[in-house]
């Protein structure tokens, strides 16, 4: 039995997929069929069917097109680019039937050659007495992305792949000529026919050295400047994803107000001025959802809007440490900071209140390193909403409820009474509650507690723009 029924050729504009490809069809048992899901066009241009599968009956079900060239006598594929029909990816890429082969080229070189394809109008060489020169300007920017557009997809494919255990055919632009590679491929695919000599009508186009290409050569060296190749400036982030906190979702009784908290904060204020919109008590918001009874309210309210809460790193990590560590129950997280930091923290909330500053920083100090530890896997206590990053918090809540306001804490009483305007109608006033910690952050404030936060928290500083903490 043949080990593939189908294959695919991964590629990108530019890379030599037509020069591969007239070397595969060069073989009897193999029938490559162009780029059968360019949205543009079915396999080549100007064709608009293919094994009589029309190009708006391929569109409404391109599974069924994949299907039928799976089905086709001897080996048949196709070429697939990045920007080709989605729909079709994960079902040939997660088919172990389906032979993977990727195709790749220098970037500089397929950016280069795709300027000038566009430029000339030129995306085939059959004859080089029909070739058309010109020369094209280097774009940096427009080279960055060209180049992180081919990364992603190629990391992409990689992830299939890997995760489920299969392998691919690599080739490069270079070694599409070398025949030995090519009928290696032939052999990988299961034949036995071997190839002698290239198609003759395809060439190779604009064979020229580099800056020929170019009006301006030495723009090239800023491009490459722009690029990160070994992704040095992507700062690490093991803290594990959050699921979403639908149970935690808080709506008005009557206005399509909702409010998505981040775990950490004391939102009793908030839940108070919300009740206050409909003349209910706070205990009448809707809350506790199931995803069925989220999904049901979302299909009622569909002018609704949602806002959550960001609060500055630090002074949510005092909140958590003085809520959670000294006054509930967290206490492996105590154990941990009295173990490794040497630092009794106080029983209860009476105890807290006589806390030596000194004391009460080495705590804090503490548990923020415990925070740091965590959240990079180094612990061996689960990571918990209530002191993962709110960077992490804000994806899980958006993968449900995407909110329209991500409002600073510090500017609650402003924009709060500002959401009237996009609900049609008005709102009180928001007041904030009084204090009721028995430790204040303000007391023990230092630039080392500042520092501390910012290696615990250091994508919220990043992505969500913090400076450093300010009573």
């Amino acid at each position: 039995m043949a080990q593939f029924d189908y294959f695919v050729v991964l590629a990108e504009m530019r890379t030599g997929s037509n020069l591969l490809e007239a070397y595969l069809n060069s073989f009897d048992g193999l029938s490559c069929e162009g780029e059968v899901f360019n949205p543009a066009f079915v396999a080549y241009p100007k064709i608009d069917a293919l094994y009589g599968v029309t190009r708006a009956a391929r569109d409404a079900d391109p599974l069924a097109l994949l299907a039928q060239i799976a089905d086709q006598p001897g080996l048949n594929g196709f070429r697939y680019f990045h920007d080709h029909d989605p729909r079709v990816f994960d079902t040939f890429m997660r088919d172990p039937r389906c032979a993977k082969i990727v195709l790749t080229r220098n970037p500089l070189e397929s950016y280069v050659s795709l300027k000038i394809a566009r430029e000339t109008q030129q995306w085939r060489l059959g004859d080089v007495k029909n070739k058309r020169a010109a020369q094209v300007v280097f774009d940096p920017v427009e080279f960055a992305d060209h180049v992180t557009e081919l990364q992603g997809f190629q990391t992409r494919v990689q992830h299939v792949l890997q995760t489920t255990g299969q392998t691919a055919f690599y080739i490069g632009y270079e070694d599409i000529k070398d025949l030995d590679i090519i009928n290696g491929l032939a052999g990988w695919l299961g034949l036995t026919e071997r190839v002698e000599q290239a198609p003759r009508r395809m060439k190779r186009q604009n064979p020229e050295p580099l800056e020929e290409k170019l009006l301006n050569p030495e723009a090239v060296s800023d491009g490459i400047a722009r690029l990160d190749r070994f992704n040095l400036s992507r700062t690490p982030n093991f803290e594990p994803r959050q699921s979403p906190p639908i149970g935690a979702f808080r709506a008005c009784a009557r206005t399509p107000l909702i409010h998505a908290p981040i775990p950490g904060g004391n939102d009793r204020a908030i839940h108070a001025w919300m009740a206050q919109i409909d003349g209910v008590a706070p205990d009448a918001l809707l809350r506790d959802f199931t995803p069925r009874a989220w999904h049901d309210w979302q299909a009622a309210h569909p002018q609704r809007v949602a806002f959550s809460v960001l609060r500055h790193p630090l002074a949510r990590a005092h909140e958590t440490f003085v809520r959670q560590v000294i006054l509930g129950k967290r206490v492996n997280v105590r154990a941990f900071i009295e173990r490794v930091h040497g630092v009794r923290l106080p029983a209860d909330a009476e105890e807290a209140r006589g806390w030596a500053n000194a004391e009460h920083r080495a705590g804090f100090l503490g548990y923020l390193h415990f925070v740091q530890a965590n959240l990079a896997g180094q612990t061996a206590l689960p990571t918990r909403a209530i002191w993962a990053s709110q960077s992490r918090l804000i994806e899980a809540i958006v993968t449900q409820c995407p909110p329209h306001r991500l409002i600073r804490a510090e500017r609650l009483a402003e924009d709060l009474p500002a959401l009237g305007g996009e609900l049609g109608q008005d709102l009180p006033e928001y007041a904030e509650g009084p204090g009721d910690l028995p430790l204040d952050l303000a007391a023990i404030h230092d630039a080392a507690l500042d520092t501390a936060c910012r290696a615990a928290y250091t994508e919220d500083y990043l992505r969500l723009g913090f400076g450093d903490w300010a009573r």
